[in-house]
């Protein structure tokens, strides 16, 4: 037998849309994206200028999905519990790879992407877990944070001249320092909020 939807808190039944929807289709897309992203780069190897741009289109493609899905899912209430839970970890996966490559080709300190991941995956886990007391909305921080993020890389990976190429790097460390700002953010409206819902 199926459980009945849930009701909100006016009483109304909520019932969550298809999984099957435009923005989830375009999450799915970026996650398909990322190792097509990764080949690009490897086989680059950050000195062929052709695949670099490639890549550069590729990674710029799958981060423009990452705000394109959101905007959709909002827009026409297609929010779904996959959604919320597959969009972070795309999002992720597709920064988290080209911090990676990036080190590995020691354009990008590994300091940097080891501070930037460890902040990204522990925000991410601990968002999951305090749902049971409620959302913790992103933050205008969060989002500049991300928005630095894609520029800096999309510029690193593409084959500029000398001296704006270092321009990405900078642009990397203000990333960076958004980065930890707002995952102290995170932090401080988590704990408020549970106890907050303990309290209640």
């Amino acid at each position: 037998m199926t459980a009945a939807p849930p009701p909100d808190s006016s009483g109304a039944v909520v019932v969550e849309p298809s999984l099957w929807n435009v923005a989830n289709a375009l999450t799915f897309a970026r996650i398909l994206m990322v190792p097509i992203f990764a080949t690009l780069t490897v086989n680059s190897a950050l000195t062929s200028p052709g695949l670099r741009i490639a890549a550069a289109l590729t990674f710029g493609v799958a981060s423009i999905t990452d705000y394109v899905d959101g905007w959709i899912a909002r827009r026409h209430n297609l929010v779904t519990s996959f959604g919320k839970v597959a969009d972070p970890i795309a999002d992720k996966a597709l920064i988290g790879t080209a911090l990676v490559l990036l080190s590995y080709y020691d354009v990008v300190p590994w300091w940097v992407t080891t501070l930037i991941l460890v902040r990204e995956i522990g925000i991410t886990l601990m968002r999951f877990f305090v749902l049971r007391h409620g959302v913790i909305p992103a933050s205008p921080g969060g989002k500049l944070k991300t928005l630095l993020q894609s520029l800096a890389i999309g510029w690193l990976l593409w084959p500029m001249p000398e001296p704006v190429d270092v321009v990405g790097l900078w642009m990397m460390y203000a990333a960076m320092l958004i980065t930890v700002g707002t995952g102290v953010d995170y932090v401080i409206r988590a704990i408020r909020l549970s106890r907050g819902s303990a309290g209640a």
